[in-house]
Order: structure tokens, then C-alpha cells, then sequence
């Protein structure tokens, strides 16, 4: 059975996840308005997968007896002035994910609520991967944001990933 205390801290961060799938969309959205096909397609899976973490979140309170409680969602940012500027977006947002996550561990481990360390175990393994695809495109885009044809072919590169 989930503390009060976590079982609070873990629906936030469903809600947290759900907002940054929100975000992505949004993302996506602007990309396709602005012509980033392959981009937009890239924002859109970062969403299915966050809707997919939040999931993931919401089943396992419910394994530990615990009550989901969905909260509202709040407003995201709907423009980015480049792909670069939305992907140092990302960068920055996974960091905050990746913080929010760690805090998560802190108080399993301060309870000693070893169920939930292990479930927030993959979560932490995943952030480190959500980051480094971040700063990887958000270097590319550093080095080529100003020649069209390195940000065509990024563009069809993350379409098919």
C-alpha cells in the first residue's frame, strides 16, 4: 500500500506526464504548420510516449491500492520561433522531467517503499535516454540550424524514427 504522501506526489507526476503530452502535441502541431514534417511526426511519437508514462504511472498506483486522481491539465505553449528553439524546449523540459523523477526516488527511498524504487528505476534509466536524444538533436541543430539542407535531412531523419 502507497503512503498518503507518495501516492499524492505520484499523481502529480501523472498529471505532469500527461502534460507533457500535451506539450509535445503542441510541438507537433507548430512543426507541421511550419513545414517540419518529419519534426512534427517526431513530437507526436514523444507524446504517444508520454501518454504511455502516464499510464504506466496511473496502473501502478492502482497495483498498490492506491486512488488515481486526474487534475487539470495547464495550458502549454502553442509557438516555437525555430525546430532548434522547440528541441532546446525539449532539452530543458526533459531536464525538469528527469528532476521531478529523482525527487520521486528521494521520498521511495526516505519510506522505504521498495515497490516504488523499482517502478521509478525505469523511469530514471529512460530519462537518461529522453535527454541524450534531446541534446543530440539540439547539437545537430547548433552546427546546421542555418543550412537548409542539414535541416531538410534532420527533418526527414527524425520522420522515420
Amino acid at each position: 500500500m502507497l503512503e498518503k504522501k507518495l501516492e499524492t506526489a505520484l499523481n502529480q507526476h501523472v498529471n505532469a506526464e500527461l502534460w507533457s503530452a500535451y506539450l509535445y502535441l503542441s510541438m507537433s502541431c507548430d512543426m507541421d504548420n511550419k513545414g517540419y514534417v518529419g519534426m512534427a511526426t517526431w513530437f507526436a511519437a514523444q507524446a504517444k510516449e508520454e501518454f504511455e508514462h502516464a499510464k504506466r504511472f496511473m496502473h501502478f498506483i492502482g497495483e498498490m491500492d492506491g486512488k488515481v486522481a486526474l487534475m487539470p491539465i495547464e495550458e502549454v505553449r502553442q509557438e516555437w520561433n525555430s525546430p532548434k528553439d522547440a528541441f532546446e524546449d525539449t532539452l530543458m523540459h526533459e531536464k525538469i522531467v528527469t528532476s521531478k523523477i529523482n525527487k520521486l526516488m528521494d521520498m521511495a527511498v526516505e519510506l522505504k517503499d521498495y515497490a516504488t524504487q523499482n517502478m521509478l528505476k525505469w523511469f530514471i534509466d529512460e530519462q537518461v535516454e529522453e535527454e541524450a536524444t534531446a541534446r543530440n538533436i539540439v547539437n545537430e541543430l547548433q552546427k546546421f540550424d542555418n543550412i537548409p539542407a542539414a535541416l531538410y535531412a534532420l527533418d526527414k531523419r527524425l520522420g522515420k524514427s
